[in-house]
């Protein structure tokens, strides 16, 4: 890639652009002959590189077709048209190439152009969360009316067995201790179902790495051999306002369903789940724009999840193991929302990782 010796954006041009490190979108400010004036924050996240490296550089030289953008940029020049747009491949360092929509216009200054490139990948991406904030407040409707229809009556479905227990012999009894063992079942069930909405939010100061030492001393107390733990945690992370109790039974529900996904790679003494923490900046998500967010991932070896629920895991009553309630991931969904964060897991066999966002103070 060659480089331009040219100068970069003055600090009058820079603050000229500032508003464009607000966007989400990949923005650049370019000459007519290419040379790159002003990358926005966004351009520098998606390249892997420093604003001062892109200024000055040869912008079109970021592309697997450079041509197709310089011959545009002297096409806006001549004020040949007002907008032009059309995707290409952006080079990115030690990544695959991103595929992006270009959006190239002349600016209110002669001889230069901005450039807006839109992630193909970002537009799908931000449906999919868009759907699972709205798939999540369905079900937090959806559970809590059903929970309640259930429990009413369910006490008198128990209180008219126990009734009957006292009138029948003791050879009918079994059946009435299977009715009343069932609604007690059944009740416990509508209890977890209403345990996130019935719980007040006890917010203070949350240590996210605190949280994976709880979760992970819990989850190697029910699984001492066969299973390792990699911890790889940004310790900068600093602590924000959250409900402890909260997050430490999302990330178990989480982690505990990896664990028991793990069985095969456990017996053979080959299971591994990975914590990992990260900050993210500008990031989008839940429909909202956050400056930073916790980044918290949890990932394993397991076989994956299964192809016929992977759309659907955060569904109530939807679960991949034989005797699982379909509640755990749920109900971390709920949890990690009402810190207005969101769950997102992407899975293949061999890999299964659970992405939890939090935003940051």
């Amino acid at each position: 890639m060659k480089t331009l010796i040219s100068p970069s954006a003055s600090p009058a041009q820079n603050s000229r652009f500032q508003s464009l490190d607000l966007l989400v979108t990949l923005v650049a400010v370019v000459r007519s002959d290419g040379t790159a004036l002003f990358a926005n924050s966004a351009f520098e996240d998606a390249l892997g590189m420093s604003r001062r490296t892109i200024e000055g550089s040869c912008l079109p030289d970021f592309f697997t077709d450079s041509a197709v953008l310089q011959n545009a940029l002297l096409d806006a020049e001549s004020n040949a048209f007002t907008a032009l747009r059309y995707d290409a491949w952006l080079r990115r360092i030690n990544q695959e190439p991103l595929p992006v929509h270009v959006v190239l216009a002349p600016t209110d200054v002669a001889g230069e152009a901005i450039i807006e490139l839109l992630p193909l990948e970002h537009q799908a991406k931000q449906e999919r969360e868009e759907r699972l904030v709205d798939q999540a407040q369905a079900n937090k409707e959806l559970i809590r009316n059903l929970a309640h229809e259930i429990k009413n009556p369910l006490g008198g479905i128990r209180g008219a067995a126990q009734l009957l227990q006292m009138e029948i012999s003791k050879d009918l009894s079994e059946y009435t201790q299977v009715i009343i063992h069932e609604a007690d079942r059944l009740q416990v069930l509508v209890d977890r179902l209403l345990a996130p909405h019935r719980r007040p939010h006890l917010v203070g100061d949350v240590s996210i790495h605190e949280v994976c030492e709880r979760v992970r001393s819990v989850v190697l107390a029910e699984f001492p051999r066969g299973l390792r733990f990699v911890r790889d945690y940004d310790i900068s992370i600093p602590e924000f306002r959250g409900d402890r109790e909260q997050l430490i039974q999302a990330l178990l529900n989480i982690t505990h369903n990896a664990a028991q996904a793990l069985t095969d790679q456990i017996a053979n003494g080959q299971a591994q789940i990975t914590f990992k923490t990260r900050i993210a900046r500008q990031v989008t998500f839940g429909k909202q724009r956050y400056r930073l967010a916790l980044e918290l991932h949890v990932i394993d070896n397991g076989p994956g999840v299964p192809d016929e629920i992977k759309d659907r895991i955060f569904y109530p009553l939807i679960s991949g193991r034989e005797g699982g309630t379909g509640l755990g991931l749920t109900l971390a969904q709920t949890f990690v929302q009402q810190h207005h964060g969101l769950v997102e897991c992407d899975s293949v066999p061999g890999r299964t990782d659970f992405k939890v966002l939090i935003p940051l103070p």
